[in-house]
C-alpha cells in the first residue's frame, strides 16, 4: 500500500519529513484535546507548505523550510506563478494565511489574542491542513482525489504501538491490560470521536452489559464523554492525560 512518504517522494527529505511530522502532530494533539499545540503546529505546517509551493514553481526545492519575513505578502506572490496547478497557484496560497492567522493572532501563538484556544479553531486547523496535504499528494504523485484523501485519512489516525489495525478492526495487542484501559487506548487511537458499537467490536468482549457499565463509569470519572443516545464517545482532556500516562508507564 502506498504511504504518504512514498507519495511525496519527489520532495527532499528536509521538506517531506517535517511536513508529515507536523501534520501528525496536529492530528495527535487534536485527538488529545490539546488545542493550542494543534494550532501551533498549524503555523509550522503553513511555513513548510509555502516552501514547497515556492520550490515547485521555481523548479528547485530548498533543502529545508524557510519562513518569509512577511508571510501574507509571500503567499500573495505565489499567485503570480503562471503555469502552476490552480490549487498551487490560487487555492492553497489563499488558505495558508488563514491557517497562519489562527496560530498567530487568536491567543495561540502569544499572549493577547482575542480568543482562547478551543475545539472550533483547532477543528479548522485540522480540516484545512488535511485538505492541503491531500492536494499536495494528488498533484505531486498524480493520484485521484479519493486516493489522496485516503492516504491522508490513514495518516490522520493516531498510531499507537499497542494497537493493531486492519480495515475497520482494531485490537489492543496486550490482553493483560485491564479492560477499562483497553477502551481508553482504543478510543485514543482514533482521530476524534468514535462510536460505542465500533469500540465494542474492537474491544472483542462478549458482555455488552459490562462494556456499557465501563463506559458509564469512565463517563462519570470525566475521562470520556459518552452520549447514550447517539452512542458517540469522545476523549476528554483528563482522559487524554490518563492515556498519555498509561503509555508512558509502559515505556
Amino acid at each position: 500500500m502506498l504511504t504518504p512518504d512514498q507519495a511525496l517522494a519527489q520532495l527532499p527529505s528536509g521538506l517531506r519529513t517535517p511536513l508529515i511530522e507536523e501534520f501528525s502532530s496536529i492530528i495527535n494533539n487534536f485527538a488529545e484535546h490539546r488545542w493550542a499545540p494543534a494550532e501551533l503546529s498549524g503555523g509550522r505546517f503553513s511555513e513548510i507548505v509555502y516552501t514547497i509551493l515556492d520550490g515547485h514553481a521555481s523548479g528547485t526545492y530548498p533543502a529545508a523550510p524557510n519562513k518569509p519575513q512577511n508571510f501574507v505578502d509571500a503567499c500573495r506572490r505565489l499567485e503570480n506563478n503562471a503555469g502552476q496547478p490552480r490549487s498551487f497557484q490560487i487555492l492553497i496560497p489563499r488558505l495558508l494565511p488563514g491557517l497562519y492567522e489562527i496560530r498567530n493572532n487568536r491567543n495561540v501563538g502569544h499572549v493577547g489574542g482575542d480568543v482562547d484556544p478551543d475545539p472550533m479553531d483547532s477543528s479548522a486547523v485540522v480540516a484545512i491542513s488535511s485538505w492541503i496535504l491531500s492536494e499536495l499528494i494528488r498533484v505531486l504523485h498524480g493520484v485521484s482525489t479519493e486516493e489522496a484523501q485516503q492516504l491522508v485519512d490513514n495518516l490522520a489516525e493516531r498510531r499507537l504501538a499497542l494497537v493493531w489495525k486492519s480495515g475497520d478492526i482494531r485490537r489492543v495487542l496486550d490482553p493483560s491490560i485491564p479492560l477499562k484501559d483497553q477502551i481508553m487506548i482504543l478510543l485514543s487511537s482514533a482521530a476524534g470521536k468514535a462510536n460505542a458499537d465500533d469500540i465494542f467490536t474492537w474491544y472483542g468482549h462478549r458482555n455488552r452489559g459490562y462494556f456499557n457499565r465501563l463506559l458509564r463509569q469512565l463517563h462519570s470519572q470525566r475521562l470520556i464523554e459518552f452520549n447514550g443516545g447517539s452512542g458517540d464517545v469522545d476523549l476528554l482532556p483528563p482522559g487524554a492525560d490518563y492515556v498519555t500516562q498509561l503509555l508512558k508507564n509502559r515505556e
